[in-house]
């Protein structure tokens, strides 16, 4: 799977939530575009804090500051131990998929590769896809990465 001729993406920017998929795409990223400066960007959720509410959306609980930043650190230690020679990692707070896209472009990235997760239907009606949503708002072009059938 490792591509030998050059690439137009030379800036790629990687979504990261520690999942199997954002794995898969980070590996994939690596593999299909050697030479490339790749960043990996994670998005703490600060949505945490808060419950889905019964229109969809979501209603905000009690900020704890507390548990923000365990998150942060947990996040950053993960995101550090991911990393290989040669890479970027830019951490974030806030709404993964505004995070993703506005850090993409402010960086300057050719490409954004993002990991995509299997949701039951209902899930899907109510929240949508990450991927898709960042499809959708993103003047790059996005790269969607799939799990091989089998694996979660």
């Amino acid at each position: 799977m490792t591509r030998t001729e050059p690439s137009d993406f030379a800036k790629i920017a990687v979504g990261v939530d520690f999942s199997p998929s954002s794995q898969n795409a980070l590996a994939l990223a690596r593999a299909r575009f050697p030479g490339a400066q790749i960043r990996l960007l994670h998005v703490t959720d600060a949505r945490v804090t808060a419950s889905p509410d019964l229109m969809g959306g979501v209603t905000p609980a009690v900020f704890d500051a507390g548990l923000l930043n365990s998150l942060e650190d947990s996040d950053a230690r993960r995101l550090a131990a991911m990393m290989q020679d040669g890479e970027e990692t830019e951490q974030l707070v806030g709404d993964p998929v505004t995070g993703i896209v506005e850090a993409a472009e402010r960086w300057g990235a050719d490409l954004i590769v993002v990991g995509t997760h299997s949701q039951g239907a209902l899930e899907h009606f109510f929240i949508g896809s990450s991927a898709e949503k960042i499809v959708a708002r993103s003047h790059i072009p996005v790269l969607t990465v799939r799990l091989p059938d089998g694996h979660s």
